[in-house]
């Protein structure tokens, strides 16, 4: 052979090598690719329970366990054997009771809906809001059902984490089961995956996210507690007609949508009052002072202090709180209506005015109240109200028609009501609630329901 011919040969087997190699690493970084997603979605679906897995951190009754485990072993009636003595021993537990009504269906026919919650960042909301939709799944099933079919209740993981929550919004997608989901909570976790819920046309019925940015965001994504700009002018409007005082600082998370959102929509109602800002400051900042923020705040003349922080940053405005020692008054947005600001704001915190969606003592006809102190042995918050409104709303749509395009149609028709926890329920053409916030102020109870010595009481309006 030539050595024209042997370096043509050699030239062709270096390039049939090297085409090899490449499709080799194409096709090993193609597979990994797949094993990275699916991993992925594995993990997400590891976040879902319909019963067969606990969520919930903390304590768990071995009765609990030995009832999970039978329902993973579709061992029905040994799992209501447990759930029902478990529940006995944890009444206000809403894992139990969901699993355990879940359990009764078996294998039977229902109809499924899912919840979306920050279940191991924030394990009080998420037991908070369990407890509206296992209070509405379990009068539903004890009345026989969605015309005689019974609802099952899947709970999701989601962390507050946009990203986990397109995640876990895609599988529920993907699982034709599921009618509608109730959540997310947090407004960025909403948004993020209010893409995949519309894209998948599934509702999503948000019962704590209130950032004006979920307004008009989609025809799928509805929520059963008032926006931010409506809290926004109610506080407003009583510091500058109740307290008769115009400037404010204003404590916020620059990070968080909701605490961004209601930061920005009462600072333009404080405007449009008369009044204006002198000072505002980010609590997600490493360098911030609670002291140093308080002293500037006072010397530029603010006479209101109004604290917008989201779960994260909650600790930052109790320093807020401690440090005014009730020199400055003040306000505050529904993250701040929380036992913990009771507890640790105590005699510093007593006259902030919150803006809340729902108080129990704010009305005095509804039946909520009561149904919930029977359920539950104690009483509920806005979050267990607004998750049982937005429950009760799916299952009024799933009655009139069960599928998804069928949900969807029946909550946007403008015709569209029911009558929940905290009064009538409709929708504005822009996905919000059609309702207003009730003011709340601390005080200071001797026999509080706080047990803290402090309560949140309505404000006459």
């Amino acid at each position: 052979m030539s050595q024209k011919n042997e370096t043509t040969v050699f030239i062709l087997a270096l390039l049939i090598t090297l085409g090899l190699i490449g499709g080799g690493f194409w096709w090993f970084a193609m597979s990994s690719g797949a094993k990275l997603k699916n991993l992925l979605n594995q993990e997400a679906s590891d976040r879902i329970s319909f019963g067969e897995k606990i969520l919930a951190l903390g304590e768990v009754l071995p009765l609990e366990q030995e009832g999970v485990k039978a329902i993973a072993d579709r061992h029905y009636k040994k799992a209501i054997t447990r759930l029902e003595a478990a529940l006995k021993l944890k009444r206000n537990d809403p894992y139990v009771l969901i699993f355990l009504n879940n359990a009764r269906i078996g294998t039977g026919k229902s109809y499924t809906i899912a919840a979306s919650l920050p279940i191991s960042n924030d394990p009080n909301t998420s037991l908070e809001i369990l407890r509206g939709i296992a209070q509405a799944q379990n009068e539903i099933n004890q009345s026989g059902g969605i015309q005689g079919i019974p609802l099952k209740v899947g709970i999701a993981n989601d962390e507050d984490n946009p990203e986990i929550a397109k995640e876990i919004a895609q599988i529920l997608v993907d699982n034709q089961e599921v009618l509608g989901v109730v959540g997310p909570g947090a407004s960025d976790a909403t948004l993020a995956a209010g893409t995949v819920y519309t894209n998948g046309q599934l509702v999503a019925i948000s019962p704590i996210s209130t950032s004006v940015k979920i307004s008009n965001f989609s025809r799928y994504i509805f929520r059963t507690v008032p926006s931010d700009f409506t809290a926004a002018r109610a506080l407003a409007d009583y510091m500058v007609k109740k307290l008769q005082k115009k400037n404010i600082a204003v404590f916020f998370n620059s990070q968080s949508n909701y605490s961004q959102s209601l930061k920005s929509e009462f600072v333009a109602s404080v405007s449009l009052e008369g009044g204006q800002l002198s000072s505002e400051f980010d609590l997600s900042k490493s360098d911030f002072s609670a002291a140093k923020s308080v002293e500037q705040a006072t010397k530029q003349g603010a006479e209101v202090l109004m604290l917008a922080p989201n779960t994260e940053t909650l600790d930052k405005a109790l320093q807020v709180v401690e440090i005014n020692q009730k020199r400055l008054a003040l306000l505050g947005g529904d993250d701040v209506y929380t036992p913990k600001t009771l507890e640790v704001g105590r005699e510093q915190s007593v006259g902030m005015v919150l803006a809340v969606p729902w108080h129990i003592e704010g009305n005095k006809s509804s039946g909520f109240p009561y149904k919930s102190r029977q359920l539950w042995g104690a009483d509920v918050n806005w979050r267990t109200a607004m998750a049982y409104d937005a429950t009760r709303v799916l299952l009024t749509a799933i009655e009139k028609n069960p599928s998804r395009s069928g949900v969807q149609q029946v909550i946007a028709s403008p015709n569209f009501s029911i009558t929940g926890a905290s009064g009538t329920v409709r929708f504005l053409p822009s996905g919000d609630r059609n309702s207003q916030v009730q003011l709340v102020q601390i005080i200071r109870r001797n026999s509080s329901r706080s047990g803290t010595g402090y309560d949140f009481v309505p404000v006459s309006q």
